[in-house]
Formats: C-alpha cells, sequence, structure tokens
C-alpha cells in the first residue's frame, strides 16, 4: 500500500465500481491513490471514520449550470452557485455559456468569465462555449482555449445576446465540431411548432403547457439526430421533459448515431397535474409534463435510454417569476435545485425500488464522461478525491431559508426529500468557507 499519505478514509459503505460495500480509500496531492477492504489498517496524516449511517459517494457532477456571473450576478454568482453545489454533493459543475453577459461565445469572453470566478468557486469548475450565428466557422478557438463543448438553442433562448441557430446552422456547427470531435449541446424545443402554438398568456398552467406541445421537442430532436447522423458529429440532448422522444433516440443509437441524452430532477419529480395555477417557481422550458410522462422518462433511465441527470439549475431574481401576477407567459422560465438535485433524485429513486448505484451512475460518472472530465464522477484510484458522505435514510422538508442558491425561491419548497449530504469533499478537502474550487479547461481536467 502507498506510505505518507494525507488522508485515509474509512466508510463502512462506499460506491466503488458500481457497487456498495466497505472500503478504506487513501489520498495522496488531491488524487485517490490506494483503495482497500474496510477491514484494512491504511495510515494516514488524517485518517476519518465514517459512521454506519452514511455511504461515501464519489462526487457528483452537474454539466448544466447556469450560474450567470458576469452581467447577471444578481440572479446567481459563482460563490453561491458553488456553495449550493456543495451543501448537494456536487462537487464539479460546468457554466453553461448563457445567461451571463458576455455569452461565452468567443475567446475574450471565456476569460471574463474565468476572470468573473477566479478565487470565489467552491468546488471545481468548468465552462461550456456557445454555438450561434455569429460565431459559425470560428469554434475551434473556444475549444483549444478549453471549453467542453458548445450550447444552441434551436428557438429564441430568452435573451437577446444569445441567438439561435436554424436546423441549417445547427447542422453547420456539427459539420465544424466533428473536424475536431468537439461536442454540441442542444437545448432541443423546435421553433416553427411553438410559433405556431397558442400563446401563454395567463396563470393557467394548462395554457402554458398547450403553448410549449411534445411536438415541439420531437421535432427538434429528429432533426438533430439527421444532422448528427449527416455530418458523423457528436450531439448531446439538453433536458429531455418529453417521453415521446425516447424510441427515436433508442432507435438513433443503435443505428451508430453519436448521441446522448440528459433529463433533470424537477421532470423526475413533479407532473403537471400538480402545478397549480399561477404557480409560476414550477415554470421551465421545455414544461414538466403528465405523471405518466414523468414514469415513462424513469423508464428510460432504468432501460438506459436516458444516460444522465443533471440540475439545469436557472435561477433568476423572484421579481421575474412574476408571481404576483402569476403569468406564465411573463415569467422567466428556469428551475432553481442545485443544492436539491441528488435528495431529489434519490426520493424518487426510492420510491421506485432503484438502488443508489444506478443515481450514481447518473449524477456522477456518465456527466463526467459526457464532459470528458476523466478524473472526476468514480471512486477509483487515479481520480480526484471528490467525495460527497451522504444519509439516505434521512429525511428533511426543504426550507427556502436553508439554501445556498442566491435567491430562496424553489418549486421544492415544502416538500419532503430523502437523503442529507453530510459533507463534501474537493481533491481531498473538505468544503466549507474558504473558496477552494479550481477552475477547469478541457485539456487538463
Amino acid at each position: 500500500m502507498p506510505a505518507d499519505l494525507d488522508l485515509v478514509i474509512r466508510a463502512p459503505a462506499a460506491i466503488v465500481n458500481g457497487r456498495q460495500g466497505g472500503a478504506c480509500v487513501g489520498v495522496r496531492a488531491g488524487r485517490i491513490v490506494a483503495i482497500a477492504p474496510y477491514g484494512d489498517a491504511l495510515t494516514a496524516k488524517r485518517v476519518v471514520g465514517l459512521g454506519d449511517d452514511v455511504v461515501l459517494l464519489p462526487g457528483l457532477v452537474d454539466s448544466h449550470v447556469h450560474v450567470n456571473e458576469p452581467g447577471r450576478t444578481e440572479w446567481e454568482g459563482f460563490a453561491t452557485a458553488t456553495r449550493a453545489a456543495a451543501a448537494g454533493g456536487i462537487t464539479t459543475i460546468i457554466d453553461m455559456p448563457l445567461n451571463s453577459i458576455p455569452s461565452t461565445i468567443d475567446v475574450d469572453a471565456l476569460s471574463a468569465k474565468r476572470g468573473a470566478a477566479q478565487g470565489k468557486c467552491h468546488v471545481d469548475v468548468g465552462f461550456w462555449g456557445g454555438a450561434v450565428p455569429g460565431n459559425l466557422g470560428r469554434l475551434r478557438p473556444l475549444h483549444e482555449a478549453g471549453v467542453f463543448g458548445f450550447k444552441c438553442f434551436l428557438l429564441h433562448s430568452g435573451v437577446d445576446e444569445f441567438p439561435a441557430l436554424d436546423n441549417a446552422g445547427m447542422q453547420a456547427a456539427l459539420a465544424e465540431l466533428a473536424d475536431f470531435d468537439g461536442l454540441l449541446i442542444v437545448h432541443a424545443e423546435d421553433a416553427l411548432t411553438i410559433d405556431t402554438a397558442p400563446d401563454p398568456r395567463g396563470p393557467s398552467y394548462l395554457d402554458f403547457l398547450a403553448s410549449r406541445p411534445r411536438a415541439a421537442e420531437q421535432n427538434a430532436i429528429a432533426a438533430v439526430i439527421a444532422a448528427a447522423r449527416d455530418t458523423g458529429g457528436r450531439a448531446h440532448i439538453l433536458h429531455l421533459a418529453n417521453a415521446d422522444a425516447l424510441g427515436m433516440l433508442r432507435e438513433a443509437r443503435q443505428q451508430g448515431g453519436r448521441i446522448s441524452v440528459e433529463t433533470c430532477p424537477h421532470y423526475l419529480s413533479f407532473t403537471a397535474e400538480e402545478v397549480t395555477d399561477g404557480a409560476t417557481q414550477f415554470k421551465c422550458c421545455p414544461p414538466i409534463r403528465e405523471e405518466e410522462n414523468r414514469e415513462r422518462l424513469w423508464d428510460g433511465l432504468r432501460a438506459g435510454d436516458i444516460d444522465c441527470v443533471v440540475s439545469d439549475h436557472s435561477p433568476s431574481t423572484p421579481a421575474l417569476k412574476r408571481l404576483d401576477t402569476g403569468d406564465f407567459g411573463a415569467a422567466w422560465g428556469g428551475i432553481s435545485s442545485l443544492q436539491l438535485s441528488l435528495s431529489a433524485v434519490w426520493t424518487g429513486a426510492q420510491q421506485r425500488a432503484l438502488p443508489l448505484t444506478d443515481v450514481v451512475a447518473w449524477m456522477a460518472e456518465r456527466p463526467a464522461a459526457l464532459a470528458g472530465l476523466a478524473r472526476k464522477g468514480r471512486i477509483a484510484t487515479g481520480y480526484d478525491a471528490d467525495f460527497a458522505v451522504f444519509a439516505p435514510d434521512e429525511t428533511f422538508v426543504v426550507d427556502p431559508e436553508r439554501l445556498e442558491h442566491r435567491h430562496s425561491l424553489t418549486p421544492y419548497a415544502g416538500r419532503t426529500l430523502s437523503g442529507i449530504v453530510r459533507q463534501s469533499w474537493v481533491r481531498g478537502r473538505e468544503t466549507g468557507a474558504q473558496a477552494i474550487g479550481r477552475l477547469l479547461t478541457r485539456g487538463d481536467a
């Protein structure tokens, strides 16, 4: 066994190589260098013994977070977002290229984003770039500067400074990225389908749902599948809400399509039937759909048709959610859930007799693989010593005032969830008051 370890964690229960059992994990210089049976007497400068009521998990990876800094830091920010992540057992996030100003669509904007994040992060942070009409043909410099891939929208993004691609532009971006095996991550709702649907005005959730029909996702996803097939590019479908699309995604992958897909805790937790009129804290795009759809998303996870579960944490100021009028058409669309993601998904998994090992695969291993984070998402030798100490049998009622997000508004308020994160570690250091997170680039991650 290696000598001169900095840290040993003795865990009666840990998830290692997809299995739950006892383990003794040795850390040196922020990396895992030894994994021994629980009974082995590894020694180190510090030895931490965990109790029988917790499970040592790999730190989770959330590849879909809107931090919004710089430019809209009043919506969120690196300090608050990463504190919330750490409190929820998430030790790595990848920040979306919007809704910050400037959007991360060129190297100068990436430098501004990294400058805004420097010294504020409590977990490790990487960055997506953006693919918009103005930068097609010039994506390689952002790739070489270290972004993990490129996001595009197929309809209005919600902010004017991040314009959408049409289907031809999306195909052109995939063709460009295929030259250097870059990844395109797609907000897949079809603009024409939504433009011809009823306007989402007023407090009726059913009217809002009708304004974002299921066909919008299906049509957009079909276009992405076709573009990935024609270009040989890699594409990832963001925040899948419509389970009707699972069949075409499964078929595309069986035929060799380089396409992956995620869903989010809110689509696995809530149903359209429970959203009351005017409850705009539930507004997101694509929308939360009916109970039967939610259950088919869970079936997709069981079957491996959905790769991962990530938050799509998309906060705003409370005023932008328009709780005063309850107008779904006017309200900002986004769910704040970063700190609660693990507990929300574990609650649903327990109810369906799914094991914690599955949750770890969906929320740690596969998001890390999606982004190419070669040392994240697993408890394995050579990996970063990122851990979450999780008490799976404890329950709590969500009190928004106890969340670390900048704003406390969340649809989970008052909901009873299972599983409490007792502690998080980033590269062998406990998270806390000190901002210990690093800024990651694709090449060194």
